[in-house]
């Protein structure tokens, strides 16, 4: 699953708010492609999105408390120890200027409904009930997101690989489960260019999601709505990743390629044995 996904959030940089001709183009899964302006971002680096989930698996795995200082604790340590490009402007300076959780509770305003809570809360779904997976999605989505919608589209996020994992029914009918536990018209098919909110995000991927077959098909189709597509991909292919209608086909070159330094592809994949099991 955390291979899978940090593929969508590299794959998809390439082409986040990039123009619809652009994308048109070069969607073609032949290979990363340089994002014609953040070229700080070098094509099968991951972003923000990975970075954070894996701050999120790491606390799942070590079994430490599920704390508001906690969570804080690991997204200030994850961000230090691999600080990357790829996180929005501002939240990267803040990221730079505090040094623990405390410091970062201390500082944040919490008040977005942005899809920064959503794009990480993925290895939530694993847990073992839809309460527990909404209840530790909610305690994350406050430290940064503590707003209806950043709330809900955390939650939704995470329940897509629960629904998935769990094998709780068909893919196509994702969405009208989805509605039944997160009320927030998710039901409703996504089209076209993906705002920033997390609704919008998450609202592409579970459509996406509910009418793929492969792998690639669903990562082509996250990228084509075009807009913040990353975060689309990353939460879609992590969903799909534990599905079994969903047949594993991603280009070779995309695995390959993937980043693979100290937090790169070798250390997802060991962390996703951890959290698998």
């Amino acid at each position: 699953m955390l291979v899978e996904l940090a593929v969508g959030d590299a794959y998809g940089a390439g082409f986040e708010y990039a123009d619809p001709a652009f994308v048109a183009a070069h969607n073609t899964l032949r290979g990363y492609v340089q994002h014609p302006r953040h070229l700080g971002i070098r094509p099968g680096a991951y972003t923000d999105d990975t970075q954070m989930t894996l701050a999120i698996a790491e606390l799942l795995v070590d079994g430490d408390p599920w704390t508001p200082r906690e969570l804080a604790d690991r997204f200030v340590s994850a961000f230090h120890r691999d600080q990357r490009e790829g996180y929005a402007g501002r939240f990267y300076d803040f990221l730079q200027s505090v040094h623990d959780g405390g410091e970062f509770l201390r500082r944040i305003r919490p008040d977005s409904d942005k899809s920064g809570a959503a794009m990480r809360a993925t290895p939530i779904g694993l847990l073992p009930t839809v309460d527990e997976v909404l209840r530790h999605a909610a305690v994350q989505a406050a430290v940064t997101h503590d707003t209806p919608a950043g709330i809900a589209s955390a939650q939704a996020a995470a329940l897509a690989v629960h629904y998935c994992h769990y094998e709780l029914g068909p893919l196509a009918r994702l969405p009208q489960w989805m509605d039944g536990h997160v009320p927030f018209g998710w039901s409703r098919p996504w089209r076209g260019k993906v705002g920033s909110k997390g609704r919008m995000s998450v609202g592409a991927a579970l459509t996406a999601l509910s009418t793929s077959t492969t792998m690639s098909e669903l990562l082509r189709t996250c990228v084509a709505f075009t807009g913040d597509v990353d975060t689309v991909a990353t939460i879609a292919l992590a969903a799909a990743a534990r599905s079994p209608e969903i047949t594993e086909d991603l280009p070779k070159v995309l695995v390959d390629d993937l980043e693979n330094g100290a937090y790169g592809r070798d250390y997802l994949a060991a962390l996703n044995s951890r959290l698998l099991g």
